[in-house]
């Protein structure tokens, strides 16, 4: 297998894995809201132009999923300190616990197909590192560390 099936492989799968673990996890909002709640925590304060970017969709389409986030009290719009006429999108505490709601209801859903599997945790764990260390490479790329 090349690098190239490798990668689409990794993709594919990881991407399943999350759609299905997304739909396991009895979510009470769509994985897309949480996807831009995730965003928003990860990257801190952001425009919602740049939260588009980040999301790859409109800044319509973010405009209208920001406010219902807002309305879930899960982020604030805060002035920007670099500009006096933009505001900035941030997490709330709120935010950051239905996040994590959402992630362990996910990892539950996850953690009884590895016990079906019975795959070994240790292997798991050796995975989720080396998947982090995918990540961080993509930051670097991408020019966010």
């Amino acid at each position: 297998m090349d690098d190239s099936s490798a990668a689409d492989d990794l993709l594919r799968l990881a991407g399943a894995l999350s759609r299905w673990a997304s739909t396991q996890a009895g979510l009470d909002v769509p994985s897309g809201v949480l996807r831009l709640l995730a965003i928003v925590e990860e990257r801190g304060p952001i425009r919602i132009g740049d939260l588009a970017h980040a999301d790859q969709t409109s800044q319509p389409a973010v405009t209208r999923q920001a406010s219902r986030l807002e309305e879930l009290g899960w982020v604030e719009r805060i002035g920007d300190p670099a500009d006096a006429r933009a505001t900035l999108v941030s997490v709330t505490d709120a935010g950051r616990s239905a996040l994590l709601g959402a992630r362990r209801a996910r990892g539950r859903a996850v953690g009884r197909l590895l016990d079906e599997a019975a795959l070994p945790v240790q292997r798991i764990r050796e995975t989720a590192q080396l998947l982090e260390k995918l990540l961080q490479a993509a930051r670097r790329v991408a020019g966010e560390e």
